[in-house]
C-alpha cells in the first residue's frame, strides 16, 4: 500500500487528484487530508475515503504516510513545503512551486538539506507528444531554432470558474501571486525551459480584458530571451473561448506546429509529417507514486526540479516586468 496525505485541497485540481488516487487500483490510497478550511478538508477527505486531520503538524508527522500532495494556494506553498520536505518523504506540490526567486532558492535549499524528492504539478513535458517533440529538438530536426511560441489558455473568466468561495483565491493576488498570466502561462514557461534551457531576461504585459475578476489580470504575454539565443513568446489567459493553443517551433531547417490532426513537423520545401508520440512519463499523482516506489532516476529528478524552480524565477521576472513595463533580468 502506498499511502498519500493531501496537505490542503485549495487548488481546483485537488478533487480530481483525490478521485484518481481512489480509482487507480494499484495499491495507492488517500491516507489523510489536512486543510486550514475544515469544511473543504472534510469534504475532500470524504471523497478520498480518508481521515480529515485538523492539525498540519500532526498530518506531516504521521509515520504511516508515504508521501504528500500540496494543493494549497500558491503563496502558501512554502510554509507547508518547509514541514513536508523536512520529513525526507517525497512531495508533490502544485505549480508553481513558489512565486518569487527567493522562494525558489529556499525550496532548493530545503531539498538539498533534507534529501527529499520534490515533484510538481506541471504536465506538458511528461506527455507522450511533448516527449516526442523533445527528441526532435535534441536531434536538431528544425536546424537552429530561432523562435518559439506557446499558448496556454481557457475561458474560465467568462465561464465564472472562480465564483465558488473556495476558488476565489485564484483572483486574489495575495494568495495566487498573479492572475491568468501566471496561472496558465507558467505551464508554457516550464515546457519551454525544459526544451530550450535557461532564460536570461523577460518582458511581459498583463491586463484584465474581461472585467469578470477585476482584481487580477486574466491575460498576459511574455517574451523570453533564452541563453541559447532562442526567442520565446508565451501567452497565458482565462479569456480564450475557442481557437488553437499549444506549441510552435521555428528553425533554420523547419518548423513544428499544430494542424487539425495534431502536431506536425515540416522541413523546408517538404510536406508536413505527423509527430508520433513517444512513451510518456508519469505526471501528477502518478509521478509522486513512481517517486515513492523508486521508479524515477536521480538525473530525471534533478532536471525536473531545476526546470520547475527556474519557471518560478522566470514568472517572478515576468510579473515584475508587467508592473514596470521594462525588461527584467532572471536570477535565482
Amino acid at each position: 500500500m502506498t499511502r498519500i496525505s493531501f496537505l490542503s485541497a485549495a487548488h481546483i485540481h485537488a478533487k480530481g487528484w483525490i478521485e484518481d488516487t481512489v480509482k487507480a487500483g494499484d495499491g495507492r490510497a488517500v491516507h489523510a487530508v489536512w486543510d486550514d478550511n475544515a469544511e473543504r478538508g472534510r469534504s475532500h477527505a470524504k471523497i478520498g475515503n480518508a481521515a480529515f486531520v485538523a492539525d498540519l503538524d500532526a498530518a506531516v508527522a504521521d509515520t504511516k504516510a508515504d508521501g504528500f500532495v500540496i494543493c494549497a494556494e500558491n503563496t502558501r506553498h512554502l510554509p507547508i513545503l518547509r514541514k513536508a520536505l523536512a520529513t525526507g518523504k517525497p512531495v508533490l506540490c502544485e505549480k508553481p512551486l513558489g512565486t518569487t526567486a527567493a522562494e525558489a532558492r529556499e525550496i532548493q535549499a530545503l531539498v538539498d538539506r533534507h534529501g527529499s524528492r520534490l515533484v510538481n504539478g506541471y504536465v506538458y513535458p511528461f506527455e507522450a507528444t511533448y516527449q516526442a517533440v523533445s527528441r526532435l529538438v535534441e536531434a536538431r530536426a528544425f536546424g537552429t531554432v530561432t523562435h518559439v511560441r506557446f499558448v496556454n489558455a481557457h475561458g474560465g473568466a467568462w465561464w465564472r470558474w472562480f465564483d465558488d468561495a473556495t476558488l476565489a483565491w485564484f483572483h486574489d493576488t495575495a494568495l495566487s501571486g498573479g492572475g491568468g498570466m501566471l496561472d496558465e502561462g507558467t505551464h508554457g514557461v516550464h515546457l519551454l525551459r525544459m526544451l530550450f534551457g535557461p532564460v536570461t531576461r523577460v518582458w511581459a504585459t498583463a491586463r484584465n480584458l474581461s472585467g469578470q475578476y477585476p482584481s487580477a489580470d486574466d491575460f498576459g504575454v511574455m517574451h523570453l530571451q533564452f541563453r541559447s539565443g532562442v526567442f520565446g513568446t508565451v501567452e497565458g489567459s482565462w479569456v480564450q473561448t475557442a481557437g488553437r493553443k499549444g506549441l510552435e517551433i521555428t528553425g533554420s531547417e523547419g518548423a513544428l506546429y499544430k494542424a487539425d490532426s495534431g502536431y506536425v513537423a515540416q522541413k523546408r520545401g517538404q510536406q508536413a509529417v505527423p509527430v508520433i508520440p513517444s512513451n510518456g512519463r508519469p505526471h501528477y499523482v502518478d509521478r509522486l507514486v513512481a517517486t515513492i516506489r523508486g521508479e524515477i532516476g536521480e538525473d530525471e529528478h534533478r532536471r525536473d526540479l531545476v526546470a520547475a524552480l527556474d519557471a518560478v524565477t522566470i514568472m517572478d521576472a515576468a510579473v515584475r516586468s508587467a508592473a514596470s513595463g521594462a525588461w527584467v533580468e532572471v536570477g535565482r
